[in-house]
């Protein structure tokens, strides 16, 4: 509707007299108003201005009593389609050549009428007193249109107006309403009138926004394609359609290949509209060649997590999950597909109790032990419906006895699709051709893939058996290069070779995944004498590609003592990673493929490629969270490394699962390990890995108050950093700062620091945000809070740009603690629960304890014992849950103290 402003029509402007009237300015397009009297509530005549100001006059209204106003009886403006009691004429502004001076003031009970902006509220059918939230995102529009206007950056913009950065992004997202002045501020930069948001920031204040509540979670569809051309199945369709209305689980069984994940997916798409609450898919991998099925408490994970579940709120054991999952469903509305179930054993634990969710199961077996489940079970198509399905699929009918094919097919859906695509890429042939091939053997379902890869040449082929053997989820084209050992051109034309002829699914542009029963096939198709009957050789290749592509990412992300890994066979071409975005955006496409690898890895002993796995997913696990699987794949690859014979590769495995052991709150095992890692490192003439394992020892004494010892190991790293290993000497004197702050020489740490500060910006941006740190932390001890929370703000910056969750959260915190010194609590309890939203969302329960330790400690400072002690109790209970033995004593002492 736009912006309406309010302003006199006349030149006296005094609305206590009955005489005077109100002018209502129309944006372009929206005339169409209808005004009510606040006290009968009926249409009131109107009079839109016939000159060029565009404005509509309002009539007085009976006022209120002066002893009894009452707000909520303003007069509104409702949209609506009526215009019928509208007359026009001339307003005296226009007469005079003079456009009326808008006057904001709110006409309360003292004037006599008013006209009240409508946002998108009323347009959805709310009344005044309702969505207090949606009353804070109309303020929030506002403000961004006036950030819009500036054209200034929210670092400028904080600047301009003298606060904070995180503050005003709070602002702009509706999570915390801003103080007038900051919105007087705004309006002042943008160079608008501040005074028609008045109305809109006091509609919005008298309902705040619960800074601590997150951010409901996206309503997540992750259904698959939908299956083009979908042929059939109408019984089976209705019977799934009907099912949703009336029952809370259907499973649909069949054999392989026969449609049930085809129909299942279609008949989901279908139903999107009834089940706003989200619709969520899962592959069991209950038949999935090569692959286990999926274990109950890690498809509870992954559905949990699905729903916006933090880690740190998901149970260990599988009951307690099970409970909760069916907890958060029953609040939803939601679809949930479990595709591919091993057994009813495999899903019991998986479907919705009470609630209005509605679950698809699809399985080769029938789920009759669970109660209550209606079946649907597949058999192959009608004859009518496997015709229909290989003209569709062929591209359109040809001469020949399709019904011979469709015999040999056993009416199969997949086979079917199989055999017509063949037929579809070879124009020339007929049906009868087509037949010729098949007669070559049995009559069996199996013979219909067997043709198609008697069809293949033998570079096809052996690209489809080597792809029977990719460990994960799918594969891109670089990945099949490396698989297979030949140039990536190549690769791409087998690849899509093998997908023209549905030997190959081509789920999402440049990403190839395999059918389950086709994986089977490309699997028994292996010759006994053939590299296939052996993976491990191809397997290695594939893991090269994975290694040599992490390798490349951490070039792009950080500049620290390089890792040992051995690239046994350069993969044939890598993707270009043109920028560190890039680079990160491949690890996260490809985060579910390598751990899938580093398993396989680990199972067929492939020692470099676990232990290098292990080793560089370390730049993934840190920046995205879960450091407690991180710590998992070090221990399980430890006895490859101690394989490998290669104690510079053993050195920094036994390097980094000490830094792990020290981010994971266990810094007495850190110390063993590091110290381990320090003499293995000595021994082999490695001066940088022995410098960062001094360095990595230091901060682990940090973290138990032995900041004493720390500097003196420092001062030892320092004297041994060479020359040219500048990006190493950086994060030493990084780590003095940080334990000369612990000890209270603040000046000292500065000093450290700021000599490095200049280099590190043309390093890594984790590196600069390291100095950033410290000098934050020292600005805050000398008493500098203005300068702490710009420290903080900047470190913050430097963490969203490279994508750091787990440092984010930490430079949030840091600036809550400024915040709160400054004393503007509101600001520091919303940046605070930022960061708590952060490290719950990736499951980081020691950095979270650590978070509400500092957080406890400022209110305390700040004199505030009501807001910390859920802060210093929120941190003992993590601390007792996780083991945190260090950080015990620390929360009881807060506790303590505001007892």
């Amino acid at each position: 509707m736009g912006q309406t402003h309010v302003a006199p029509a006349t030149a006296s402007s005094d609305h206590h007299h009955g005489e005077s009237e109100t002018a209502i300015h129309v944006i372009s397009g929206h005339p169409e108003f209808v005004f009510l009297d606040h006290s009968s509530g009926e249409p009131v005549e109107v009079r839109l201005c016939t000159g060029p100001c565009d404005y509509i006059f309002v009539p007085p209204f009976v006022p209120h009593r002066e002893e009894n106003p009452d707000p909520e009886h303003e007069a509104v403006v409702v949209i609506a389609r009526s215009t019928q009691r509208r007359s026009s004429s001339t307003c005296p502004a226009c007469t005079a050549k003079r456009r009326p001076r808008p006057d904001v003031r709110r006409l309360d009970a003292r004037g006599s009428g008013c006209a009240r902006r409508r946002s998108q509220r009323l347009r959805s059918g709310r009344r005044p007193d309702e969505g207090r939230a949606g009353m804070a995102e109309e303020l929030a529009e506002q403000l961004r249109q006036l950030r819009d206007l500036t054209g200034r950056s929210l670092r400028e913009l904080a600047r301009d107006v003298r606060g904070s950065s995180s503050s005003l992004s709070r602002y702009f997202s509706g999570q915390t309403v801003p103080p007038w002045p900051t919105v007087v501020a705004l309006c002042r930069v943008a160079g608008r009138d501040p005074r028609p948001l008045r109305e809109v920031w006091e509609r919005a204040r008298s309902g705040p926004v619960e800074p601590s509540a997150p951010a409901a979670p996206p309503v997540r569809n992750e259904l698959p394609h939908d299956v083009t051309p979908f042929v059939g199945r109408r019984e089976a369709l209705d019977e799934l359609l009907a099912a949703a209305r009336e029952s809370s689980v259907v499973a649909v069984d069949g054999m392989g290949g026969v449609g049930k994940t085809a129909l299942a997916v279609h008949a989901a798409h279908r139903l999107t509209a009834d089940f706003p609450g989200g619709q969520l898919y899962l592959d069991l991998h209950g038949f999935t060649p090569g692959r286990e099925p999926l274990e109950p408490a890690e498809a509870l994970r992954v559905l949990l997590s699905a729903l916006g579940l933090p880690p740190g709120r998901i149970p260990e054991a599988v009951a307690e999950r099970a409970a909760l999952w069916r907890s958060e469903l029953s609040t939803r509305r939601a679809l949930v597909l479990l595709d591919n179930a091993a057994d009813a054993a495999q899903v019991r634990d998986l479907l919705p109790g009470a609630g209005r969710c509605f679950a698809v199961v699809t399985s080769r077996r029938r789920m009759v032990e669970l109660d209550g489940v209606r079946p649907v079970s597949l058999d192959v198509l009608s004859a009518g419906e496997a015709a229909e399905l290989f003209v569709e699929s062929a591209g359109g009918s040809r001469p020949g006895d399709v019904g011979e094919v469709l015999r040999r097919c056993g009416n199969l859906p997949l086979a079917v699709r199989v055999a017509a695509a063949r037929l579809r890429h070879r124009p020339a042939w007929t049906v009868d051709t087509l037949v010729e091939r098949l007669r070559e053997g049995e009559l069996a379902v199996s013979d219909v893939f067997a043709m198609s890869l008697r069809q293949l040449d033998a570079a096809q082929r052996r690209m489809f058996r080597l792809l029977g053997l990719v460990p994960g989820e799918d594969i891109d084209a670089y990945g099949a290069a490396a698989l297979a050992g030949i140039p990536l051109g190549n690769a791409r034309s087998l690849l899509e070779d093998l997908v023209d002829v549905h030997l190959l699914q081509e789920p999402a542009a440049g990403r190839y995944r395999m059918h389950d029963l086709l994986r089977q096939a490309a699997r028994a198709d292996a010759t006994p004498d053939g590299e296939e009957a052996d993976p491990g050789s191809a397997v290695a290749r594939l893991g090269d590609y994975y290694l040599s592509g992490l390798l490349a990412a951490k070039a792009l992300t950080e500049v620290l003592v390089p890792l040992p890994v051995a690239v046994t066979q350069p993969p044939p071409a890598l993707p270009g990673f043109a920028d560190h975005d890039r680079a990160l955006d491949w690890v996260d496409a490809e985060w579910v493929n390598l751990t899938a690898a580093f398993a396989l890895a680990v199972e067929l002993r492939i020692d470099a490629m676990a232990v290098g796995l292990a080793q560089l997913g370390t730049i993934s696990n840190a920046r995205r969270g879960g450091v407690a699987q991180q710590r998992r794949g070090l221990e399980l690859s430890l006895p490859a490394a101690e394989r490998l014979g290669d104690r510079r590769m053993l050195a920094s495995h036994r390097y980094l699962l000490g830094v792990t052991l020290m981010r994971v709150g266990r810094p007495a095992e850190a110390v063993a390990e590091l110290r381990s890692a320090r003499g293995l490192m000595a021994a082999e003439g490695d001066t940088i890995g022995e410098v960062m394992a001094l360095h990595q020892l230091a901060e682990s004494l940090v973290y138990v108050d032995r900041a004493a010892e720390a500097v003196e190991l420092l001062r030892q790293a320092d004297e041994l950093v060479p020359p040219d290993a500048v990006a190493v000497r950086v994060r030493v004197l990084g780590g003095l700062g940080q334990a000369l702050v612990q000890l209270g020489r603040f000046a000292e740490a500065r000093e450290a620091v700021t000599q490095a500060i200049g280099t590190a910006r043309g390093l890594d941006g984790q590196t600069e945000r390291m100095c950033l740190d410290v000098l934050g932390w020292a600005a805050l001890g000398e008493g500098d809070a203005e300068g702490a929370l710009a420290f903080a703000e900047r470190s913050t910056g430097i963490n969203r740009t490279t994508r750091h969750a787990v440092f984010e959260a930490v430079s949030l915190t840091d600036a809550a603690v400024a915040l709160r010194r400054l004393g503007r609590s509101a600001e520091a309890a919303a940046g605070h629960a930022d960061a708590v939203g952060i490290l719950q969302r990736i499951g980081e329960p020691h950095w979270l304890a650590r978070s509400h330790l500092a957080y406890g400690e400022s209110c305390l400072t700040a004199g505030d014992r009501e807001a910390a002690a859920p802060q210093f109790a929120a941190a003992l209970d993590l601390a007792a849950a996780h083991a945190l033995d260090y950080l015990v004593p620390a929360a009881r002492s807060g506790l303590a103290r505001v007892s």
